[in-house]
């Protein structure tokens, strides 16, 4: 629900015309609760049971460059619709297939969502604190970090290599393939020693005191970053402490005092104060924002990072291009058109 018309919505926003074809009964939305997620897009309703609909929508196929489809394994071929039925009347079309667990494994024909996906990669049981629960971290990791963007990067890699063949191929974009993916540096440090299957005793995972969130006065929160040597002095002394008191940076035994330290420290102001006396500072410490802070962040608005469209304040498109930037993407449509309409 969420994958699919994500990577479809990039697409969109990067240029392509896109076309979503869904079930008769009025505009859906995404999977998200909301038609936001279906920018930039033309709708044609269907009824894939229906000789004469999935004509109609063989007729688009055999147009097309990419075909995507986020059905368990199976379920386009018994409606006519799989690999096999629209190469017959489009050999070029790049078919990909978004997927929690992939077309094939034993879990394949099971439900599922990004939880169930990332809890399987080892991902999930590093994130949170040690002795605790292991903590959702949000929908990231799996729909959208190892769903749709690796399904996005599957589409236009097999279309870049259609140009020296001239062949359309399978894109098999599962959610585990893709999140497993993205963990691949802490798979490397656990590789070489670095990296413990003990939840809390890792760099990344909010151990090292010099690697976490800190509440300040108004309980609100910054992030510290200062992973670095040059980083972590700095931000001692920006602190205005002694970096004799505060002791070595890596040694584990030492992060005890120095959590305690810096968590007196941020505690005794604000987090705008806070934010202020490190504006400009290579520190890597920043404010922890809400979404309605976000929009107004300067460098968020510098960036173009957010735009409204429809009366919605959203993410606009990324990544920003030298010579073709994309345009503000179109509210979602409130209507469906004829197939007929579509590519006449």
């Amino acid at each position: 629900m969420g994958p699919g018309p994500h990577a479809a919505m990039v697409l969109a926003d990067l240029g392509a015309d896109v076309v979503r074809v869904q079930r008769r009964g009025g505009l859906a939305t995404a999977g998200t609760g909301s038609s936001a997620g279906l920018r930039g897009r033309t709708i044609v309703e269907a009824d894939l049971r229906n000789p004469d609909d999935l004509r109609d929508v063989m007729r688009l196929v055999a147009r097309a460059d990419i075909l995507i489809e986020g059905f368990r394994p199976g379920v386009t071929e018994r409606l006519g619709l799989g690999p096999d039925d629209v190469a017959e009347v489009n050999p070029r079309l790049i078919y990909g297939r978004m997927t929690g667990w992939g077309q094939n494994g034993p879990r394949a024909m099971e439900a599922g969502h990004d939880l169930n996906y990332i809890s399987l990669t080892g991902l999930l049981h590093a994130v949170g604190r040690p002795g605790e629960r292991p903590v959702p971290p949000l929908n990231l990791f799996g729909d959208f970090g190892g769903g749709s963007m690796f399904l996005v990067i599957g589409l236009i890699s097999a279309l870049v290599e259609r140009q020296t063949s001239g062949r359309g191929q399978i894109i098999d974009a599962a959610i585990v393939n893709g999140a497993a993916a993205l963990g691949h540096l802490l798979w490397a440090m656990r590789g070489s020693g670095r990296w413990s299957d003990d939840r809390g005793e890792n760099v990344f995972d909010g151990s090292a005191p010099f690697y976490d969130t800190y509440e300040c006065s108004d309980g609100k929160y910054v992030a510290v970053g200062a992973l670095e040597p040059q980083f972590f002095a700095t931000m001692v002394k920006t602190l205005g402490l002694d970096p004799a008191e505060v002791g070595a940076q890596r040694e584990p035994e030492n992060y005890p005092h120095m959590r305690k330290l810096f968590a007196e420290c941020f505690a005794s102001r604000s987090r705008d104060e806070w934010a202020s006396v490190f504006a400009g500072v290579d520190a890597c410490v920043t404010p922890v924002l809400t979404f309605a802070e976000a929009e107004a962040d300067p460098q968020m608005v510098a960036r173009g990072v957010f735009t409204t469209i429809d009366g919605i304040t959203q993410p606009g498109p990324a990544p920003s291009f030298s010579r073709t930037s994309p345009a503000v993407p179109a509210p979602p449509p409130r209507h469906a058109v004829d197939v007929a309409d579509v590519w006449p």
